[in-house]
Formats: structure tokens, C-alpha cells, sequence
């Protein structure tokens, strides 16, 4: 009773059988591996994890832990628990009714039960094993005999006539149990391998879906931050359309010239009184009449108030008769300035902030612009005093900038270079050896380009891009606290090339290595922790 129920307690829920290579989930519940591992795949593809015993829900994909001692308890159960009957093997010599065999005699051929196992024969030639049918795989099949030996030479299991007169004649052989032995020690050696193997590749998974979930959450909070970004930016620009629709509108009521419109109305009906008055006067036939009429002077006095309403007619169309355009835009611009400001602020970043090359750390054969913003190969030695800082081996030069905290990025011209290296190198980088080159050490990364192609370097550690850049321009950007350092093509759409990760123990300078050519760098932005 007590055999059935540890047998019980042996017995995976998922298969019902007893464990194979038990493991267990934190909640504390076994599992045959094969069998956990095909339940977990199924969760995956339903987006949750859960032990499919006691219903404990993970938010990861849980890791297997080897239950050392169950898989040693289950071995030991199998080895003194096989069940008579459980074979299908039965005595040979059972006639009436069969009877499980528990031995099998490989030189009578025969199984046998407890019954006729008391009376077998115990002389060595007799070589008992557990119940088996196959009784001629143990037997040579040229001399009819037991195989007791291992050709080492021939990788073969031989009787004692292949070993003293046969074809391994002279070979050299081991007992088949020496010879098992080494096998198994063999295979144990390749079974610690693999299990230490596995045990990496699992923490190498458990990594990786870590990581996956770091991003899953820092892209969650990211899309969170930018829709309400979004709703807000909508706002101010819902706002800065009415603000510039209202003055328009105003300007339109202010300059509307109704007052001018209705005074010149009235002018010209003042115009037509007098035209009809004239016409009447300029038809009378009686000279008498005409002379007499009174009101002729004021009829003929017409010039100067021509003048002052034409004056004041043209100084009104001119100076107020127009829409403000320019103070319109001024108002257009300043509101979507003030909403880039917000997008910078958003993304951490402030204005731009030059960087310059430091002439005391170029080599003698690199010749530096002016402006200390291009770097050329020169064949014509520049005689600069070979100072500690000065590069003597490579043809480097380091900015003046160093980069210790926060965000940054700045970029550089390659269009006029077949052969470069640029990327971000540690002050103590050294200046005089052949591995002081960018990339070519522990203290500098870059992005190298030659006439074999593209690819990135830290310490002398090789990665390839494929395709090759598309563009003629390059951008580093460094995230210092965050410890990462990542190059792009900026073509069209920006193109990632690689980010190095590391912790930074040091601060940093943009370098540059020029073989042909001139490299021209760029302003930096730089960017900032609110």
C-alpha cells in the first residue's frame, strides 16, 4: 500500500506517467520537462503563464528548475519496483498457464519464473539477465557463442573464438563491463556538457526576456507619454488657430474702410447734385438767368476739396486699407516655436552646442581647419611639438568636448574621405602605440569604414553592417548614464546601425581617424535630464 502511494506521488499531472527529467516552477509543483515546456509554448501564444496545477499565474515565462533529488527518487523507484508481469515476458517452461518470467538464461534461450529459477543451473556458462526476448542479439552470429568482449579496435561486441582465432584475432579488447563503463563515463561527461550547456542557454533566455520586458515597458510608458503629448500639442494648436483667425477677424473690422466707403458715397452724390445743377444752368437760353444765379460760385469750387478728400483717400487706402501679414505669421511662429519647446522639452533636448576639434591631439600629418571643424590628410608634415596628448602613431584627433553626463549626439560629413574611423574614445586613450586606433582598444568605439566595406569596432572586436551606408552622413549619440553609445546612417529614413551597451568610467570625446580625405563635424545637440 505504502510502494502504491509513493508511486503515486512519482507521477506527473500533465502525462500521468511517471517523471521524465523532473523540474519544478516556483509555486513548487513537478513537471516531466518535455511536458512543461509544451504547456508553457501554449500559454505563449495566449499571452499569460500559469502552473497547471495549482493555477499560479506568472507575468514571465517561468524558469525550470532540475529537481535533482526527485529525478534520483524515480531512478532508484524504477530500478526496485519493476512489476512482475509489467515485461510481457513469461516463463518458458509454464506450459499451462503463463507465469511473468523475472530471469532470462542467454545460453538456454530460456526465461524463467522464481519456480524454475530455484532449479536452474548455477554454472558460470549460464548467464542470467533480466527478462528479455531478445536472446541472439547476446550471442555471436558466426560461432553461436556468448559476447563477452569489446573490440576497442573495431568498435564490436565478440565471443571468446573471435578473439582467439577470428577476425579480431590479436586486437586488442576489454570485458563488456569495463567496456560499458567507459561508455557510460563518457556519455556522463557529455551529459554534464549539455546540462551545463542548458543551464546557459536557459539564463541566457531568462535575459533576453527580461529585456523584452524592460522594453515592452519602457515602450508602454513611452506611447502613454507621447498620446498625451499629442492631446496636449492638439490644444495649443486648436488654440493658435482660433488666436489667429480672432486677429484676423479684427484687423478686417478695423480696416474695413466703411467710414471712407460711405464719405466718398456721399461725396460722389454731392458730385451728381452739382453735375445736374451745371447741366440745368449750361441749358438755360436766357444769358440773364445764367449770370444771375447765386449759387454758381460754389458749384465751380471744386479743385481744392478734390485735392484734400484725393489726399486722404490715398493716405487712408495706403496705410490702413491692407491685412497685417507679417504680424499674422509673427503670431503663427511664435505659437509652433512655443510647441517645438514643448516637444524638446519632452525628448530632454536644448539647443544646439558646437564641438571642435582639438588641435593639441591631432597628428602631424592631419591638417585642422580654421574653424576647427574639418580634418584633412596632409602629405606635408605640420612640425606641432610632440606633446603627451598628441597622437604619434595614428593619424586621430580628438575633440575638445567631453561628454560626462546626460544626452548627447553630433554628427559628421564623410562625403570627402574614402577611409575613416569616427566614434567616442577616453581621455587616457593611448597616444603613441599601434592598438591606440579607435575601436582598436577598450577605451574607444567607432564606426570604420574601407575600401572592404563597412563595420564597427570596440575592443578589436569586429561587427559587420550590411548593406553598406546609404548616406554621406553619420551620427553618434550617447546616453552616458544609461551607458549607451549608438551609431546611425542618416539617410532617408534614419537607418540604426548598432548601439554598444557598457558602463562608462570615464568621460568621452569624439574622435576621428581620416586615411584619405577630410572629415567635417557637425554641431552637437546636446541633451539634458529635466
Amino acid at each position: 500500500m505504502a510502494s502504491a502511494d509513493v508511486r503515486q506521488e512519482l507521477d506527473c499531472s500533465v502525462c500521468l506517467n511517471i517523471y521524465t527529467d523532473p523540474v519544478n516552477l516556483r509555486c513548487g509543483h513537478n513537471f516531466c520537462r518535455v511536458c512543461i515546456d509544451g504547456v508553457l509554448d501554449t500559454q505563449e501564444r495566449s499571452g499569460g503563464y500559469s502552473c497547471p496545477q495549482c493555477r499560479e499565474e506568472f507575468q514571465d515565462r517561468p524558469v525550470l528548475q532540475r529537481n535533482i533529488t526527485l529525478r534520483n527518487i524515480v531512478e532508484a523507484f524504477r530500478s526496485s519496483q519493476l512489476e512482475e508481469g509489467k515485461t510481457g515476458i513469461f516463463c518458458t517452461y509454464c506450459y499451462h498457464s503463463p507465469v511473468p518470467a523475472v530471469k532470462s538464461c542467454l545460453l538456454c534461450e530460456a526465461s524463467l519464473c522464481n519456480d524454475h529459477l530455484r532449479v536452474h543451473s548455477t554454472s558460470p556458462e549460464h548467464v542470467l539477465t533480466d527478462p528479455t526476448t531478445s536472446m541472439e542479439n547476446r550471442k555471436c552470429s558466426i560461432h553461436r557463442e556468448l559476447l563477452k568482449y569489446y573490440c576497442t579496435e573495431d568498435s564490436a561486441c565478440i565471443c571468446v573464438s573471435c578473439s582467439l582465432a577470428g577476425e579480431h584475432r590479436g586486437h586488442k579488447v576489454e570485458t563488456l563491463d569495463e567496456a560499458s563503463e567507459k561508455k557510460k563515463q563518457e556519455l556522463r561527461n557529455v551529459l554534464q556538457k549539455l546540462m551545463t550547456e542548458r543551464e546557459e542557454t536557459e539564463k541566457r533566455v531568462q535575459s533576453l526576456q527580461d529585456r523584452r520586458r524592460k522594453v515592452q515597458e519602457k515602450s508602454a510608458g513611452l506611447t502613454e507619454r507621447v498620446t498625451a503629448l499629442f492631446i496636449e500639442l492638439r490644444r495649443h494648436l486648436e488654440d493658435l488657430e482660433n488666436r489667429v483667425l480672432r486677429n484676423i477677424s479684427s484687423q478686417e473690422e478695423r480696416i474695413s474702410l466703411s467710414d471712407l466707403i460711405h464719405q466718398l458715397e456721399i461725396m460722389k452724390e454731392d458730385l451728381s447734385r452739382k453735375m445736374e445743377d451745371i447741366e440745368e444752368l449750361c441749358n438755360m437760353t436766357d444769358p440773364l438767368t445764367v449770370l444771375q444765379e447765386s449759387d454758381t460760385g460754389d458749384l465751380c469750387d471744386t479743385e481744392e476739396g478734390d485735392d484734400e478728400d484725393r489726399e486722404r483717400h490715398d493716405r487712408l487706402l495706403h496705410d490702413g486699407g491692407d491685412l497685417d501679414v507679417a504680424g499674422i505669421s509673427h503670431t503663427l511662429h511664435t505659437g509652433l516655436s512655443d510647441m517645438i519647446k514643448e516637444v524638446n522639452v519632452f525628448f530632454n533636448i536644448q539647443e544646439a552646442s558646437d564641438i571642435l576639434l582639438d588641435v593639441n591631439t591631432a597628428h602631424n600629418y592631419l591638417q585642422i581647419s580654421d574653424d576647427m571643424k574639418t580634418v584633412s590628410r596632409s602629405d606635408i608634415k605640420q612640425n606641432r611639438p610632440e606633446t603627451p596628448e598628441r597622437f604619434q602613431f595614428w593619424p586621430q584627433v580628438l575633440s575638445s568636448q567631453r561628454f560626462s553626463s546626460g544626452r548627447h549626439y553630433w554628427e559628421v560629413d564623410v562625403s570627402e574621405s574614402e577611409e575613416y574611423r569616427v566614434g567616442m574614445c577616453y581621455p587616457s586613450i593611448e597616444r603613441r602605440e599601434g592598438q591606440a586606433g579607435i575601436g582598436n582598444n577598450n577605451k574607444s568605439w567607432g564606426l570604420l569604414r574601407y575600401s572592404t566595406g563597412c563595420y564597427l569596432r570596440h575592443d578589436n572586436k569586429r561587427i559587420s553592417i550590411s548593406p553598406n551606408l546609404s548616406s554621406n552622413r553619420v551620427r553618434i549619440y550617447v546616453d552616458y548614464e544609461a551607458g549607451q553609445l549608438s551609431f546611425y546612417d542618416l539617410c532617408d529614413p534614419i537607418r540604426h546601425l548598432h548601439t554598444f551597451t557598457t558602463t562608462f568610467t570615464e568621460p568621452l570625446h569624439a574622435g576621428l581617424w581620416v586615411g584619405k580625405g577630410s572629415i567635417t563635424i557637425s554641431g552637437g545637440e546636446r541633451r539634458r535630464e529635466k
